[in-house]
């Protein structure tokens, strides 16, 4: 079993930044974990789960939604056994609740993953 927990959701202007943290416990955790795909989601109110991006826990390499390129990154610290998204230059249409998942191989597939967390808000103003 895996456990994982968002922190650093919040409210924030248009233009502004904010940083979400996703800490691993379990399975997730550890240099060798088997979990290697570490992803961020986010689903808006009526709206379907969407990918964000995804880093591979062992190598490295990133992967981001278009519509996040350029504006967020994701990063991860394997002793701390956490991952992070920088949003920078955020929209109104970036607000959503952000959850952040462990899985064994897909990155951009959102049926790829096994473990997800409980989710943090992140609301931004006009």
């Amino acid at each position: 079993q895996a456990q994982l927990a968002e922190s650093g959701g919040g409210s924030v202007q248009a233009g502004g930044s904010l940083r979400l943290s996703c800490a691993a416990s379990g399975a997730a955790s550890g240099r060798t974990s088997r979990y290697i795909a570490r992803a961020w989601f986010r689903q808006a109110p009526g709206k379907e789960r969407e990918f964000v991006a995804a880093i591979n826990w062992l190598s490295g390499s990133t992967y981001y939604a278009d519509s996040v390129k350029g504006r967020f990154t994701i990063s991860r610290d394997n002793a701390k056994n956490s991952v992070y998204l920088q949003m920078n230059s955020l929209k109104p249409e970036d607000t959503a609740v952000y959850y952040c998942a462990a899985g064994r191989s897909s990155y951009y597939y959102i049926g790829g993953y096994d473990y997800w967390g409980q989710g943090t808000q992140v609301a931004v103003s006009s």
